[in-house]
């Protein structure tokens, strides 16, 4: 049962655009029911407490825990954040190499972002575009 589980994580994991591709992320929330499993893997793929990834979907910690429960209803928009947020993540350890060293950049001040954590960024979805075309930046050579 444990190797079934660990197959559907990967399976979710590999469909996730690993840089944000409008096309791509369409595809996904019209092919895909974006459910409790792609917020679990959210929390997997990142060391941030419920209250900061709460505070990125512009949900309560209550409502939050609520979708990481199977059978939880999301809306449009927050299906889209959530797929956004994975890509994110996925292009971030791409880049750095592991989860913690992202984790740790997205939380350091930024000439790039005014002087301000990266982070602070990722309750829209304009901000985790920005950030994710900052990543594609540093892969080819910006230093930010």
């Amino acid at each position: 049962m444990a190797t079934t589980k660990k197959k559907k994580e990967y399976d979710l994991l590999d469909n996730i655009p690993a840089s944000i591709d409008d096309g791509e992320i369409l595809n996904i929330l019209n092919d895909s029911d974006v459910n409790w499993q792609y917020v679990a893997a959210i929390k997997k793929n990142t060391e941030f407490t419920d209250n900061v990834i709460s505070d990125w979907l512009n949900v309560s910690v209550k409502t939050f825990r609520e979708y990481k429960k199977p059978n939880s209803a999301f809306k449009a928009n927050v299906k889209e954040h959530v797929v956004l947020l994975l890509s994110l993540m996925k292009h971030g350890k791409a880049v750095f190499g592991s989860t913690k060293a992202f984790d740790e950049w997205l939380n350091r001040e930024n000439f790039y972002f005014d002087h301000r954590i990266p982070m602070t960024f990722m309750n829209t979805i304009t901000g985790i575009k920005f950030i994710d075309h900052r990543l594609t930046a540093m892969e080819y050579g910006d230093n930010v």
